[in-house]
């Protein structure tokens, strides 16, 4: 697609411009798309006109001197409240009158498209048109008590005299009043008459209407503020800000429309989470319900230590809760739960929960006591026995502060050296060289893991005792009873646990400032406490870095919409010239944006900048990992996960990641995998993240993308042997810097064209040999391992006897049953056949997927066919004579030809064994009733490799029988009664995969047995019947094909040892089979070494191999501008749920190599984005 690709495809626009106006205008359709009578406009004028109306009435007897203020707010607010109960009682009428039966809506904006039949100015459907009504009563009654408040309290703010005796001006008080009453009108008609799409949306669906909500709430802040600035005297900063807020009430419709202003559960969320992190030192957290939790005991152990009658006691009380509060309570609750359980409960319950106990076991437990009593020792007596004097270059305090500082320069660059670019401009030279092998890596980087350990130490045990010791020796905190105090210090004294790195920053600032001012006359040494500095440079250190990383992201998109060929467009040229222009403006929206701690969101991912609404860290609403777009190809992110959590946290603790805080976004990658990983909560010792997997089946866009950060990793990792000490990263300014690569246990995948083996004749001439000699190898087994169940050859007599006896006749109605008889056509056994089907297809067949359910073969249900329409009848005893109708059916459906079934009746003989252990070997009974002629049995037995069959059964221990005799091997060998069987079932499956011909197979033939898509034939028909026997037939023939390629590509076996040591192999340390099965995704799970698979592409014409390979490889990991990714989701969050621009090819989702913008789109939680693997929060210990 080229860049000029349409933003908006034509119906989208129409769409758009109908929407945003009622978006504005809080409700009203004015703009249909289609012709409707004029009362329908007429009414909604009225409607949206009613609030000012009501409000005028009072007003007008307030300034007649009839009634008082509050009396006059009572009056409004009563005529609304009325009028709202009767609008919704009117839809109420309107909707039982229609007997029609609808879905009922979920969100008004799915019948934003529908075309009303209007037949008067107030019929049902008019009514139902312009008042959609509620979902539940609550609502109904609820949202009108509001809209009365509203209109009354309204009212009561926009009255005339005060707002001329806020401003004292009557031009002023005019426009307030007039502009005021639109901006409730508009937030009266989202409340009772029709809500509209917000452009800050949070949630996909409104499911409580909630969003009716949205604008009287923040009509209401303004008002509240209003009323404080009543009922308080001599308040000028109230006074001020009102005046302020009067203005900005002016300007909410334009805020709304934009989408400045959050909805309710974005704020409530987001507010939370700021008032958590900087005013309460916690962390964001993971999910909804742990942030309330850890939100109101966070504030609860703030105000109890205001209580708290003693500075030792409050001392103690900071430090001790500060350090659990730090921890990850949730999984040490979970932990702690599930140990107790595993040791009232049986072994068994103890080995499920081993991994549980290993995260938080006795050794944490420990661990973390001793910690929490040297610090609570410290604190203490550093307090008691401290001189409290005026902070000095030579005070306690003072010696406190440069020890930090030494601390903090020493954390930095023990955290910079282990990076491959320093800065993310210069490439480390203490950073190993040409990086391709673990063991290689692994050799060169232990200086630097010598490096990250100490680095460890000093941020997990020495950093924090010494803040400890700073803060303890403060002044402030001799000042009890501070609601600054208590707030300040709870904050710090949690912050230098929970977030060390910041924490030591913030204290390194303050002291260097005190050193620096000591003029004690000045605002900062004489209105702060020591809590409350720290808490401001906090909040100021987060809001610059959030400015800074916002301007580099709105710089990116501006040069690279010029730079980046394919992204530029004919409207370039001008956005970027209007960019440089109001480029003060652009700075103002980025601050603002950052304040806000919102992202910054160009529209379309284009040069236009918005400030987005501000939400949680973690973007998205829904639970962690709750969904994904699981496919075939999740699997191979399950299995590696566990393994890439365990080397995150390594690097995590030793800081080669950088500096990780909640919010920090990475990208992993592996060949044809991409790892995306978002830090949501941190604390001591431990770092909790959610791991998404991006598909595999790469689009253009997607492999665009791709092959960047594909050449981002290679020059930073690969192509590093001859470069110049300090070479510059030639990708500087690219939203993804390296960081280091990981050591990774996981799968490689393989991939080589098999053209000149499957073709070679040579190959398929011996390929009959050896899949007969693999199927004797398989079926000696399978009996073998079958044998294991019996105690001795005496309980085998008696349970065969038994057996036979009570099967024989069964037996016999099994063989009598004709060739094609209605088991052949099980749905389980055989492939449905539909108008679309190729029966000369060589893809692989789906026959066979459906026919293998673990864990019930040989078992499998018949369902039989039967003509449309007649009537079934079953037998519960053995069938008798067939009727004329059933041999008319027969005929008809199989095409055969009728069976002498007095012939079929003939049961086999039971057959002598000269050795009475060889019944240990024998197979099935039904496994020797294949319909072979007797000639082809005399030719198996001169093909059938008896050298080989003797070295099998020589190979046997027979150690599970208690008895046996010196000879028994011998006379097992001996026995031509149970090699008679084996060539037998050898030949039935030949017959059953190649036929009765001795022709060589061609490759299309292989590869069809092989996928177990075979055309239909008598011999398959007979051995699909027997399902277990044709899993071991089809088994052994992928043993043998595989076999095939390892010779041809290492060259032939030499004995039958040799020849042994390969099946062995196959059979415990491969999977062979196709990537479409079921086993296949177990057997990755389950971390077999190793999985081949045999493909075939049409186009090409050509066979290919696969081969996953478990082994343990170097993965590449990047740091990714985080204020880019935040931008980027909140356009999505905006174009999909407001816009509806859901269009494959649309703009916003072709490729850009710098922002990544189809894979950051990709790593959007469903169903915005489409990850195929999503994992649950992941608790990292980081010590």
């Amino acid at each position: 697609m080229g860049p000029d690709v349409p933003l908006l495809n034509d119906y989208k626009q129409e769409f758009f411009l109908k929407r945003f106006p009622q978006t504005v205008l809080g409700g009203p359709r004015f703009k249909l798309g289609y012709c409707a009578p004029p009362y329908i406009y007429v009414n909604q004028i009225i409607l949206f006109l009613t609030p000012w109306v009501l409000g005028g009435v009072g007003t007008l007897l307030y300034q007649l001197g009839v009634m008082k203020d509050y009396y006059t707010a009572a009056l409004s607010g009563g005529l609304m409240f009325v009028t709202a109960l009767i609008l919704q009682m009117t839809n109420l009428y309107a909707k039982q009158k229609t007997v029609t039966v609808e879905r009922m809506q979920i969100q008004n904006t799915l019948t934003d498209e529908d075309e009303f039949e209007f037949s008067s100015c107030v019929g049902s459907e008019t009514v139902k048109f312009i008042i959609p009504g509620k979902k539940y009563i609550i609502n109904t009654v609820f949202h009108s008590l509001l809209a009365g408040v509203l209109c009354g309290l309204g009212t009561w703010y926009l009255l005339p005299n005060r707002i001329t005796l806020l401003y004292s001006n009557i031009g002023g008080t005019v426009m307030i009043f007039v502009f005021g009453w639109v901006t409730i009108c508009i937030g009266e008609y989202s409340l009772i008459i029709n809500t509209a799409t917000e452009t800050a949306t949070f949630q996909a669906l409104d499911t409580y209407e909630i969003t009716a909500l949205m604008r009287p709430f923040y009509i209401f802040v303004f008002i509240a503020v209003d009323l404080a600035h009543r009922f308080a005297v001599n308040t000028p900063i109230l006074e001020q800000t009102n005046q302020i807020l009067h203005i900005i009430f002016l300007f909410l419709p334009f805020l709304w429309a934009m989408g400045i202003l959050p909805p309710l559960d974005a704020l409530f969320l987001w507010g939370m989470e700021q008032l958590l992190e900087f005013g309460l030192g916690g962390s964001p957290m993971s999910s909804n319900t742990k942030l309330l939790v850890m939100f109101l005991i966070s504030a609860g152990t703030a105000i109890a230590s205001y209580f708290i009658p003693s500075t030792l006691g409050v001392i103690l009380f900071m430090t001790g809760f500060g350090f659990i509060l730090s921890l990850n309570l949730s999984e040490i609750g979970f932990a702690f739960k599930h140990t107790m359980i595993s040791h009232l409960a049986s072994s068994k319950s103890k080995n499920m929960h081993r991994g549980l106990r290993i995260q938080f076991g006795w050794r944490e437990f420990i661990f973390y006591l001793t910690v929490l009593t040297f610090a609570l020792i410290e604190a203490s007596l550093l307090h008691q026995f401290a001189d409290f004097s005026s902070f000095s270059k030579a005070s306690p305090q003072a010696v406190a502060s440069y020890i930090l500082i030494i601390l903090l320069i020493i954390m930095w660059i023990l955290r910079e050296i282990q990076r491959v670019y320093l800065f993310g401009v210069f490439r480390n030279p203490f950073y190993p060289k040409d990086v391709r092998t673990v063991t290689v890596f692994m050799d060169k980087q232990r200086r630097l893991m010598k490096v990250g350990v100490v680095r460890r130490i000093l941020l997990t045990l020495v950093s924090p005792f010494a803040m400890i010791a700073f803060l303890s020796l403060d002044r402030s905190l001799q000042n009890l009873h501070s609601v600054s105090v208590c707030i300040g210090f709870t904050r710090i004294f949690r912050m230098v646990w929970q977030n060390t790195e910041n924490a030591l920053l913030d204290i390194v600032v303050v002291s260097i400032a005190q050193m620096l001012v000591f003029n004690p006359d000045l605002w900062w040494n004489r209105s702060l406490d020591t809590g409350i500095r720290l808490l401001l440079v906090g909040i100021l250190r987060d809001r610059l870095l959030q400015f800074v990383s916002k301007l580099q992201f709105a710089i990116a998109i501006l040069l690279t919409s010029w730079t980046e060929k394919k992204q530029r467009r004919k409207s370039t040229a001008t956005l970027i010239t209007l960019n440089v222009v109001f480029f003060p403006i652009l700075l103002t929206f980025v601050a603002i944006s950052a304040v806000l701690s919102s992202p910054l969101l160009p529209l379309f991912t284009l040069p236009v900048f918005l400030i987005g609404f501000p939400r949680p860290i973690r973007s998205w609403p829904g639970p962690v990992g709750a969904t994904a777009c699981v496919c075939s190809d999740t699997v191979y992110y399950q299995q590696m996960v566990p393994s890439l959590a365990v080397a995150l946290q390594s690097a995590l603790a030793a800081g080669s990641l950088g500096l990780s805080l909640p919010g920090s976004h990475y990208l992993c990658r592996f060949q044809d995998r991409l790892m995306w990983i978002l830090v949501l909560e941190k604390g001591f010792t431990y770092c909790g993240v959610n791991i998404k997997g991006l598909e595999l089946q790469e689009t253009s866009c997607h492999a665009a993308e791709a092959h960047r950060v594909d050449e981002i990793f290679e020059m930073a990792f690969e192509h590093q042997e001859h470069t110049q000490i300090l070479s510059p990263n030639h990708h500087f300014g690219h939203i993804l810097t390296p960081c280091t690569v990981l050591p990774v246990r996981l799968y490689s995948d393989a991939r080589n064209v098999l053209s000149g083996i499957i073709d070679s004749h040579e190959n398929l001439k011996h390929l009959k040999d050896d899949f007969i000699k693999v199927l004797v190898w398989m079926l000696i087994q399978y009996c073998y391992k079958k044998s294991k169940t019996w105690e001795s050859p005496g309980n085998a007599n008696k349970n065969k006897k038994r057996s036979f006896l009570e099967n024989q006749h069964s037996s016999a109605v099994e063989r009598s049953r004709p060739l094609r008889e209605e088991d052949s056509f099980s749905v389980d056994t055989i492939e449905d056949w539909t108008d679309d089907s190729d029966i000369f297809d060589l893809e692989p067949s789906s026959r066979l997927k459906d026919r293998r359910e673990p864990g019930h073969l040989g078992t499998t249900p018949k369902v039989h066919l039967s003509i449309p329409g007649s009537v079934e009848t079953e037998s519960q005893d053995i069938p008798q004579e067939m009727s004329p109708e059933d041999k008319l059916y027969r005929a008809v459906v199989l095409g055969l030809p009728a069976v002498d079934k007095g012939k079929q009746q003939e049961v086999l003989p039971q057959v002598e064994f000269s050795c009475s252990y060889s019944e240990l070997l024998s197979i099935p009974e039904e496994w020797r009733t294949a319909p072979v002629p007797s000639s082809k049995v005399n030719e198996m037995r001169q093909r059938f490799p008896e050298e080989w069959y003797h070295f099998i059964l020589s190979q046997l221990d027979f150690f599970h029988l208690k008895e046996k005799p010196s000879n028994l091997l011998e006379d097992l060998m001996k026995d031509k009664a149970l090699k008679d069987l084996y060539i037998h079932g050898v030949l039935s499956c030949c017959f059953g995969l190649f036929g009765l011909d001795n022709t060589v197979p061609a490759p299309s033939h292989v590869f069809r047995a092989y996928t177990g898509g075979i055309p239909w034939s008598v011999g398959l028909d007979w051995l699909t019947s027997k399902p277990e026997l044709f899993q071991l037939a089809l088994k052994a023939f992928r043993y043998t094909f595989k076999l095939m390629v390892d010779k041809a590509s290492l060259g032939p076996v030499e004995n039958f040892k040799e020849l042994v040591n390969y099946l062995e192999e196959y059979e415990n340390d491969w999977y062979i089979g196709l990537v479409s099965d079921l086993e296949w995704q177990q057997a990755v799970l389950q971390e077999k070494p190793y999985l081949f698979s045999l493909g075939h592409d049409p186009n090409m014409g050509i066979y290919t191999g696969r081969v996953l390979t478990l082994q343990e490889l170097l993965v590449q990991v990047g740091k990714l501008n985080d204020e880019a990714v935040r931008g980027q989701w909140a356009n999505l969050s905006w174009e999909l749920l407001y816009a509806t621009n859901d269009d494959e090819e649309r703009y916003s989702i072709q490729a850009h190599p710098v922002l990544l913008r189809n894979l950051t789109v990709q790593a959007a939680d469903p169903p915005l984005g489409y990850p195929v693997y999503s994992s649950d929060f992941l608790h990292l210990p980081l010590f």
